[in-house]
């Protein structure tokens, strides 16, 4: 029987009143019959269809001797299936209306269609989806193709700033940990993969029991589990305990890399490790972190970085969470004669927010934005499915968009602080600079 269908605008609407009395967005949750997990958000406004897979096979997964396999396996997929080349999976996809889509980071990879619901064109789009999960064929010519190409890109991208920071950071933040890999892999490392390592990496971690499927769009309740079971019937299975991402651990000390490079400003990234995503601390750290560097002009460190002094045009926090704990950055670009003092402010606005947390105004203040905002996360059916599929990838609770604008709203200053405080200790910051500094050394920690 068909669940009771919810309007965009009125869904977006409800969204924004925290003390709605009933569920905003009934995700429907079951398991198919090998084991596959699979969430499901009804909606008839609209004849489309939004369906994704996703496994635990991000660059997390990766080794340092192969970085870059779990990307280019993912990559891989939908160029080449058993019976079919790239550009006939093209051809039939574009035959029916239908938008391939895939999904990589540290964590997860995936990949998605969005199609009509007509009965032609979603038979072909979902048999496609199918058949690119279960049988790509890692074609040999179409692989050094794009192991030639990501080489290029690699090497083009090592000469920038920005590139040279980020890695610079994630290798002095996680030193031994694979979130310290570069999530596209090394030279050296993609020029070495074969086939049997793309192949051996899917038949691995692209199994039916590490399965999440989200579903969203114009079908019943019966026709979704339909689809789950197909999507899903001729994946590899296995016995062997899911691939963990090991432990992350903080940094012991204080680390602070100068890189020289030619650029016109200095390219400045600071931070320790922060949270998961299924933190018990996230909303504290959300809305903390709203106030600190993530809520624009009116943050603390744009204020004390541009407003006062004008050493940089923008300069922000975030923290990314993860399977484990992902990294909290503060990031600015500036002069490169203004580089040590942009560094002293960043540090003692940081500090200071560590000890003594936001003011009651300034907590005030970053909820009602969050929870002004919160009707454009999901002001769409493919940023509902994307939350449909987070959700679903890391076991959150399913009220977790019912229960979001009040957990914002439940925040309080002693809880921003306390979690803070566990989390981000100022004395132990990694801190990387690169750009035309008047530093002698490429590399010194302190």
């Amino acid at each position: 029987m068909r669940s009771k269908h919810w309007n965009l605008a009125a869904f977006v609407l409800l969204a924004a009143l925290a003390h709605a009395a009933h569920a905003i967005l009934p995700i429907q949750h079951w398991e198919t019959q090998r084991g596959a997990r699979v969430y499901f958000v009804e909606n008839h406004d609209l004849p489309m269809l939004d369906v994704s897979v996703d496994f635990p096979a991000g660059a997390g997964f990766d080794t340092s001797e192969q970085s870059g396999r779990a990307s280019l396996t993912a990559h891989m997929l939908r160029l080449g299936i058993k019976g079919l080349d790239e550009n006939e999976i093209s051809r039939r996809l574009a035959d029916v209306g239908a938008l391939l889509n895939g999904r990589f980071d540290a964590d997860r990879a995936g990949v998605g269609v969005r199609t009509l619901t007509s009965a032609k064109e979603r038979q072909e789009a979902l048999g496609l989806l199918a058949r690119i999960l279960a049988t790509p064929e890692f074609p040999a010519s179409v692989l050094e193709r794009e192991k030639a190409r990501i080489v290029a890109n690699l090497k083009e991208a090592d000469t920038k700033p920005d590139t040279i920071a980020a890695r610079t950071f994630s290798r002095s933040l996680y030193p031994t940990h694979p979130y310290g890999l570069r999530g596209a892999g090394e030279v050296a490392t993609v020029s070495r993969l074969t086939r049997d390592d793309l192949a051996s990496f899917h038949r691995t971690h692209y199994t039916v029991e590490r399965a999440v499927i989200a579903i969203t769009g114009d079908v019943s309740r019966q026709e979704a589990g339909a689809i789950a079971e197909a999507l899903t019937a001729a994946l590899p299975s296995t016995s062997m305990a899911a691939p963990a991402v090991p432990p992350v651990a903080a940094p012991p000390q204080a680390i602070e890399r100068w890189v020289p490079h030619h650029a016109t400003q200095s390219h400045i990234l600071i931070g320790t490790t922060g949270m998961r995503r299924d933190d018990p601390d996230y909303f504290p750290l959300l809305v903390g972190n709203h106030v600190l560097g993530g809520g624009g002009f009116t943050s603390r460190i744009t204020e004390e970085v541009r407003q006062k002094r004008g050493l940089a045009y923008s300069a922000y926090s975030y923290f990314q969470p993860m399977l484990r704990e992902g990294p909290f950055v503060v990031g600015m670009q500036t002069e490169a004669a203004q580089a040590r003092s942009a560094l002293e402010v960043v540090r003692k606005t940081v500090a200071d927010f560590v000890a003594q947390g936001p003011t009651a105004k300034e907590l005030t203040a970053s909820k009602k934005n969050i929870i002004g905002g919160f009707p454009l996360r999901i002001d769409s059916n493919r940023k509902i499915h994307e939350y449909i599929a987070l959700i679903g990838f890391y076991r959150l609770p399913l009220t977790y968009l019912d229960d979001f604008t009040k957990n914002v709203e439940r925040v309080t200053v002693e809880q921003v602080k306390a979690a803070f405080q566990r989390r981000i200790d100022p004395q132990r910051m990694v801190t990387v600079v690169v750009g035309p500094s008047g530093e002698k050394t490429a590399e010194r920690p302190n």
